[in-house]
């Protein structure tokens, strides 16, 4: 049971729970009509729950449910609804963050100042699945607000929802799209061509640098050191995998370990010689 703090909209109401005292934020088709403030009622099987007693990175819970609107809060629901079908159980305390972000994507689009994101097809490749269920936003503001989005501003939904289903912050995840991209940007620069971001190499060497990241990130270290045969065997990829483990790791606030330069090398190896067209390392 709880009783009314306050109602933002028809839809959504800030309740304060009887038996604990603590604030919620409640979310459900007409769970705010008619209420008044003191009133009690309680929660329908339908009606979502979010404690209002975290924060995150962002920042305070109850202060944001305050402060957002209240048609982002439940544009970001809808997008969370859409998420759990397809990946279950999900965090959804990130609620708040995305429905933030959801909220200055669309002043930036109606000032007509939308951004640029250099690792949307990255971020597509990398979290496909995250993405594909981030698209539903498109149909969601076109109906609610007449706001047509772009993919670059999709591929940050993209990393809410990854962040809701990996324990894993959204910074982390942008970092591992920041990585996989400069390898990338390397290693064309050293070939002197593009490479096929649907090609195979290319996500051999993306699932590389993710598990890579996850790997410093959880002090996990490797078994077998191929340093020594990479060395000789492909010194530039050496030489390039060496410089991008470094930056990595100054990213990342974390050293990482000596042998994740080979295998690091060896991706790079791979996909340089399948834009040239030669004969890739076994």
């Amino acid at each position: 049971m709880y009783r009314v703090k306050k109602v933002l909209n028809n839809n959504t109401v800030i309740g304060i729970h009887v038996d604990n005292n603590q604030e919620y934020l409640i979310m459900g088709k007409g769970i705010g009509f008619g209420k008044k403030i003191s009133e009690r009622f309680s929660c329908r099987a339908n009606d979502t729950v979010y404690s209002l007693q975290v924060s995150s990175e962002r920042g305070d819970f109850r202060e944001m449910a305050c402060t957002i609107q209240p048609v982002f809060l439940e544009i970001a629901g809808q997008i969370l609804d859409e998420a759990e079908k397809v990946f279950h159980p999900i965090d959804r305390n990130i609620l708040f963050p995305m429905a933030d972000h959801i909220e200055f994507a669309v002043k930036r689009i109606r000032n007509k100042e939308q951004i640029s994101n250099p690792l949307t097809d990255d971020i597509r490749v990398l979290f496909y699945m995250e993405f594909k269920t981030a698209e539903c936003i498109r149909t969601i503001l076109k109906e609610k607000m007449d706001v047509e989005i772009c993919d670059d501003e999709i591929s940050y939904i993209a990393l809410h929802i990854h962040s809701a289903i990996q324990d894993e912050k959204i910074s982390e995840a942008m970092q591992m799209a920041k990585t996989v991209r400069q390898c990338i940007s390397l290693v064309e620069q050293k070939t002197g061509r593009p490479i096929d971001v649907m090609s195979l190499s290319y996500n051999r060497l993306m699932n590389h640098v993710r598990y890579m990241i996850a790997r410093t990130l959880s002090g996990e270290e490797l078994k077998l050191n191929m340093n020594d045969y990479m060395l000789v065997k492909f010194p530039q990829s050496f030489q390039l995998a060496k410089f991008i483990c470094d930056e990595t790791g100054r990213s990342l606030k974390r050293k990482l370990s000596e042998a994740e330069i080979g295998y690091l090398a060896m991706h790079i190896e791979r996909v340089a010689c399948d834009v040239l067209g030669s004969e890739s390392v076994e």
